[in-house]
């Protein structure tokens, strides 16, 4: 699972470098979906590395 959610975090990262225009509204819903993304990742790695 966490090699999935590493791989969309990815892409997000990807989609808000980008040099495309977005509207505002789904900027900030790609943001809130990467900083959501960020904390899976954290989460789902740090209960790899007590297993």
């Amino acid at each position: 699972m966490h090699k999935i959610i590493k791989k969309i975090s990815q892409a997000v990262q990807v989609l808000l470098l980008a040099p495309i225009k977005l509207p505002g509204k789904a900027l900030n819903i790609i943001k809130y979906i990467a900083v959501g993304l960020g904390v899976l990742e954290t989460m789902t790695s740090e209960k790899e590395e007590d297993e």
